[in-house]
């Protein structure tokens, strides 16, 4: 197993490799939060195109089927019930309104839906969650004895650049 930057896991590393390894974290969460906010938007927007669908719906069939509807519905009613033919007609205009308003409801169904979606807004609060933390995050504390190989290591390192320069 290792760790992101590839150096194997529980392996001495240097503030850099961290420093490294904790950008490359914090930058792949927030493209996946980027991600996870597209995909809650475009299911709105799926919810919302299937509002003004039904809307639309509603609207074309009481446009359309209007005339057709009416008059057969009108001269069935006359043969079935031997009414006057003018009430027939009120009552085949009266079930294509029916018709039309039960579209319209689940229209407004989708769209509350749509409106309730509070997709975008959680994964804001969740990002603003993570930086509250990682602004209050304090660096785990150091034995002296680990404290005191580091500063080891930054002489040798020094001294080792001093060589390097004064033997170039």
């Amino acid at each position: 197993m290792s760790a992101p930057d590839g150096s194997p896991v529980g392996a001495e590393r240097s503030i850099g490799q961290l420093f490294a390894s904790a950008t490359t974290e914090m930058s792949a969460l927030v493209h996946d939060e980027i991600a996870l906010a597209k995909a809650q938007l475009k299911q709105d927007v799926k919810k919302g195109a299937m509002s003004g669908g039904a809307f639309s719906v509603a609207g074309g069939v009481l446009l359309f089927s209007l005339p057709m509807l009416n008059f057969a519905l009108a001269y069935g009613i006359r043969t079935w019930s031997d009414w006057n033919l003018a009430v027939c007609f009120l009552l085949s205009f009266a079930a294509n309104v029916l018709v039309a308003l039960v579209l319209a409801l689940i229209g407004v169904v989708f769209a509350k839906k749509a409106q309730k979606s509070k997709g975008p807004q959680k994964v804001a609060a969740s990002m603003k969650e993570t930086a509250g933390v990682l602004q209050n995050a304090k660096p785990h504390p150091r034995a002296d004895s680990d404290t005191k190989v580091l500063e080891e290591r930054v002489r040798n390192a020094k001294a080792i650049e001093a060589v390097a320069r004064s033997s170039s």
